[in-house]
C-alpha cells in the first residue's frame, strides 16, 4: 500500500472514530446494550424449574406417609401445599395454583413394597412440559431411594430394578445459567455486531455524509476497512464486558483460554459486522436497516444456533439452514470455552466455519457496495 493510500485509510480512520465519540448511540449499542439485555435474558429466561408449587393428599397419614413426603418440605424444586381431597387437588391445578399432585392412597404403607402395586397417584400439569419432566424425575429419584433406606431400616429385603450412578460432565450443579449465558453472549452479540454497521451506515446515507464521502478519491476497499475497524473495536470491548458480566455476575465456570476466547469472538465479530454492512447495501433508512438486522440476525440467531433448542431435534431442511448462521458456530465455541476449556476438536472447525462466512459476507459488501455507487 502506497503513502496517498495509507494517508486516506488513516484520515477515514480518524473520521470514524470522532464520529462514534460524538454520537453515544454507537457507545448504546456497543456497551450499554449487550448488558442490559444479558440483565434482562439472564436473569429472565432459565430452564430450571424451582419453587414449582406441589399439591400433597395424603388420605391416611402416618409415620411412613410423614417419612416419604419430608423430602418434598426440604427440596429446592417445590412448595408442598396440603389438601384434603384429590378433587381440591384437581381443582387447584386447572387452576393453575399448583403444577403436580401427590396423592397416597389409604393404603399406601400396606402396597408400597408390593410389587406390580401402584401406592402413588401423581398427575401434572403437562401444559409446562419442563416442569413435568421435572416433577416425573424427581419423584422417580425420592421414591427409589426412599424405598431402598425404608427396607434398609426395617430389615426387608428389597431389590431396586435399577440402581443409577449419575456423573455429571461439564455443569456439575446441573444449573441452566451456565449452559445459556454463553449462549446468550453470541446472541446478543450477533445483534450487536449487525447493528453497529447497518444502521451507522444508514445513518450517513440519511446525513448525507456518505455522498460527501464517496466524491473523495477513496476507494470501496478503503470506505469499507474505515467502517469495519473502529465498529470492530467497539463490538470486542462489547464482547469483554458481556464475558466480564457472565463470569462476574452470573458465576459461570470460564474454564478455557481467554486469548482463544477473544480471538474466536474476533472473527465473530468480523462475520456479524460484515452482515451489517450487506444490510446497510439494501436499506439506507435507519429504521428499515434495524428491522432487517433484527428479522436476519437475532432471530435466526435465537432460533437456529442451539441456544435453546437442540438443533439435531429439528427437521433435515432446518438443520440444513442452521449451518449457514453465524452464530450456531459461536455458540458452540462458547460452551465449550466456558464450560468444558480449550476443546480444539470442537474450537478450531467451528472457528474456520465463521472466518468463511466472515468473508463471504465481506465479499459481499465489496460487491454490492461497488454496483451501487456506479
Amino acid at each position: 500500500m502506497n503513502a496517498p493510500r495509507i494517508m486516506r485509510l488513516l484520515g477515514l480512520l480518524r473520521k470514524e472514530s470522532l464520529q462514534i465519540l460524538r454520537d453515544p448511540s454507537s457507545i448504546a449499542i456497543a456497551f450499554v446494550m449487550p448488558v442490559a439485555l444479558l440483565l434482562l435474558i439472564g436473569y429472565g429466561l432459565s430452564l430450571d424449574a424451582k419453587n414449582v408449587p406441589l399439591a400433597l393428599v395424603i388420605e391416611n397419614p402416618n409415620a411412613d406417609t410423614a417419612s416419604f413426603t419430608a423430602g418434598f418440605f426440604q427440596s429446592p424444586y417445590f412448595i408442598p401445599v396440603r389438601f384434603g381431597a384429590v378433587q381440591d387437588a384437581e381443582a387447584a391445578m386447572r387452576e393453575r395454583k399448583v403444577g403436580g399432585i401427590i396423592w397416597l392412597r389409604s393404603n399406601f404403607t400396606r402396597q408400597m413394597l408390593s410389587a406390580g402395586a401402584a401406592p402413588i397417584g401423581v398427575i401434572v400439569n403437562g401444559a409446562d412440559a419442563n416442569n413435568a419432566r421435572i416433577i416425573e424425575g424427581y419423584l422417580q429419584q425420592v421414591w427409589a431411594g426412599w424405598l431402598a433406606s425404608y427396607a434398609a431400616a426395617q430389615g426387608i429385603s428389597f431389590a431396586a430394578p435399577l440402581t443409577v450412578d449419575f456423573r455429571v460432565w461439564f455443569n456439575p450443579a446441573v444449573e441452566s445459567t451456565d449452559f445459556l449465558a454463553p449462549g446468550l453472549i453470541a446472541l446478543i452479540m450477533t445483534l450487536t455486531g449487525a447493528l453497529l454497521t447497518a444502521m451507522v451506515v444508514a445513518r450517513e446515507w440519511e446525513r448525507g455524509t456518505m455522498e460527501a464521502l464517496l466524491v473523495t478519491p477513496a476507494t470501496i476497499s478503503e470506505i469499507i476497512v474505515s467502517k469495519l475497524a473502529p465498529y470492530f473495536a467497539l463490538g470486542m470491548g462489547g464482547m469483554a464486558l458481556s464475558v466480564a458480566v457472565t463470569t462476574w455476575l452470573f458465576n459461570v465456570p470460564l474454564r478455557g483460554s481467554i486469548w482463544l476466547l477473544m480471538a474466536a469472538s474476533a472473527v465473530f465479530m468480523l462475520s456479524a459486522l460484515g452482515m451489517g454492512l450487506v444490510i446497510s447495501t439494501f436499506s439506507k433508512n435507519q429504521f428499515a436497516a434495524g428491522q432487517i438486522a433484527i428479522t436476519v440476525a437475532y432471530m435466526p440467531a435465537f432460533m437456529l444456533s442451539g441456544f435453546v433448542f437442540d438443533i439435531a431435534s429439528m427437521p433435515a431442511p432446518i438443520r440444513v439452514i442452521t449451518y449457514a448462521v453465524g452464530a450456531r458456530y459461536f455458540v458452540t465455541i462458547l460452551q465449550s470455552l466456558f464450560l468444558a476449556g480449550n476443546v480444539w476438536p470442537v474450537v478450531l472447525p467451528n472457528v474456520a466455519a465463521l472466518a468463511l462466512i466472515a468473508a463471504i459476507f465481506i465479499a459481499m459488501a465489496l460487491r454490492l457496495a461497488r454496483k451501487s455507487l456506479e
